[in-house]
């Protein structure tokens, strides 16, 4: 399903498009069941071209990805979500029941570490029998742009009418609250309910802003050397390295938000900012 085109100051246009996907519905109790998205194996290019605004180096060489069919959250994961899989039987690590900064059942979990996201998809794993993971970054993207080649899945910019993130002016660190010709908007200072703003073309909410996610793979400083079969990029010797996150927060500004951003962190850190979405294998027929 389509809705009409927008046109925001400059004659810009912002596409907004939904269509109809098929899901697995994974019970988790208490209203907190998981909602995962068929994705459709294809190719698309990867980064984000050189004349791109705001882009950086670690975007760099765009290249083609084939990626499999595979299963995403159709949401990032909620604090209800999380307090559920908090409860079950530990793998290898102790999970806070309630980490978030700003509290709400339907809200983002944030303030979770890497190896949280990851104890996070063990419990699940452990309790569905279905091997929920991290995403690889080529996924996260693939699934972000959902056909487009755009620095947003809406176009070529982006309004906080459509996502949650920074619509104003940060002096601090000379961002704009505007993303090229697009308009500034509104800073909300916290995250928002999941499913607040408009899908993409895919049906995934919250693709840009509201919390970054946790993707597999190893940093690397650009994409020389990438694997190009939609697999994380994991470096041999792995522990303690610093993993990635995509797709921008609540404050960050809108070119921090794109769908080529990448983000560099610790495994350990946890702050107000960083949530998580689950991936899983496609292998099983959807109902």
């Amino acid at each position: 399903m389509s809705e009409p085109a927008v046109s925001p100051p400059g004659n810009l246009i912002i596409r907004r498009q939904q269509r109809v996907g098929r899901y697995w519905r994974e019970p988790l109790g208490n209203g907190a069941d998981l909602e995962m998205v068929l994705i459709p194996g294809s190719e698309f290019s990867m980064g984000s071209p050189e004349d791109e605004l705001d882009r950086y180096d670690d975007e760099s060489p765009r290249h083609r990805v084939r990626v499999p069919t595979f299963l995403i959250g159709k949401y990032p994961v909620t604090q209800a979500q999380w307090r559920v899989v908090a409860a079950l039987p530990q793998v290898e690590r102790a999970l806070k029941p309630d980490p978030s900064e700003f509290k709400g059942a339907n809200r983002p979990v944030e303030q979770v570490s890497w190896d949280d996201a990851v104890e996070f998809c063990r419990r699940l794993s452990q309790h569905s029998g279905r091997d929920y993971r991290l995403p690889s970054e080529a996924e996260w993207e693939y699934a972000c742009r959902a056909g487009t080649s755009t620095p947003f899945h809406f176009g070529e910019t982006i309004t906080t009418d459509l996502a949650n993130y920074r619509g104003t002016d940060n002096k601090e660190q000379n961002w704009s609250g505007s993303y090229g010709r697009g308009p500034k908007g509104e800073y909300r200072e916290q995250t928002t309910e999941v499913g607040s703003f408009l899908a993409n073309g895919f049906g995934l909410y919250d693709m840009h802003g509201n919390v970054w996610e946790w993707c597999a793979d190893d940093w690397h400083d650009n994409y020389e050397g990438a694997p190009n079969d939609g697999s994380a990029w994991i470096n041999e010797n792995s522990t303690g390295n610093d993993k990635v996150l995509r797709g921008g927060s609540w404050d960050l500004n809108p070119g921090n938000c794109r769908s080529a951003i990448r983000l560099i962190n610790t495994p350990v850190n946890a702050v107000d900012i960083n949530g998580l979405r689950v991936a899983c294998a496609a292998s099983r027929t959807l109902s």
